[in-house]
């Protein structure tokens, strides 16, 4: 059966570049503001759809899940800042350990938490390994994860912590500089991850321009994901569209 992270590996394989858009589930509180980023996301031919955030202040988590799966045709995969961020409407989870950081909670603590319900609810996990990069300023994660963001300019660092998450037996690398990032991760960065592993590679945060996109895409990014870009001008992300998949 497939399933999402064999089309994730797929597409890496076969060099196809996708983008996720990141919805924020404090959406759901505005069902209409919801079915229209839905919609703008599928217009925008968007290959994934994540749901989720650093800091949830809605109950609503699992209502807005459910929205999103109901008005798209796209896998929706969670993206969760903690283990309440969770729903049996969602196609998978990314099953996220913090490799950057030092925080036992984010390594292996919360995920002992989580397992048992997301076995109970049937969603696919995907293990991630995921990388908090400098993005220019402090941001959500950064404090919610009291973790210290890896050097924007130290791309060694990032290689030999990927590389260990890959011996790990981790199946995806997610490297993001947060929501609201004065700037992505640096191109030099990506190039020398993928040098060192054959891992499908997920970036994030403060990509905004179509430009920045193809730059990340031919630095050896597999999927970008927007979020705050989006939110602020749904048009841009057209264009984003079409150089991430050109």
């Amino acid at each position: 059966m497939s399933t999402v992270l064999h089309s994730i590996e797929a597409a890496h394989k076969e060099g196809r570049k996708q983008l996720a858009v990141l919805i924020d589930p404090d959406f759901g509180q505005d069902e209409m503001r919801l079915e229209r980023t839905v919609q703008n996301a599928c217009m925008a031919k968007a290959d994934l759809i994540f749901v989720g955030g650093s800091l949830l202040t809605s109950a609503a988590f699992d209502r807005c899940v459910q929205l999103v799966k109901s008005l798209s045709d796209r896998p929706v995969v969670l993206f969760p800042g903690s283990p309440s961020q969770l729903s049996a409407h969602a196609d998978a989870v990314l099953f996220l350990s913090l490799i950057s950081g030092r925080n036992p909670e984010l390594l292996i603590g919360h995920h002992v938490t989580a397992a048992p319900s997301i076995k109970a609810l049937g969603i696919e996990a995907i293990p991630t390994g995921y990388l908090l990069v400098d993005g220019g300023k402090p941001t959500t994660v950064s404090y919610v994860s009291q973790t210290i963001p890896l050097p924007h300019d130290k791309p060694g660092i990032a290689a030999a912590t990927a590389l260990a998450g890959s011996y790990l037996g981790l199946r995806t690398i997610y490297m993001d500089t947060g929501s609201g990032a004065l700037r992505t991760v640096s191109p030099e960065m990506i190039r020398a991850v993928r040098e060192q592993v054959d891992l499908p590679i997920i970036v994030g945060g403060g990509i905004r321009d179509r430009g920045t996109a193809r730059v990340l895409c031919d630095a050896g990014a597999d999927i970008l994901v927007v979020g705050t870009a989006f939110e602020k001008d749904p048009e841009q992300i057209f264009a984003m569209s079409e150089a991430i998949h050109a």
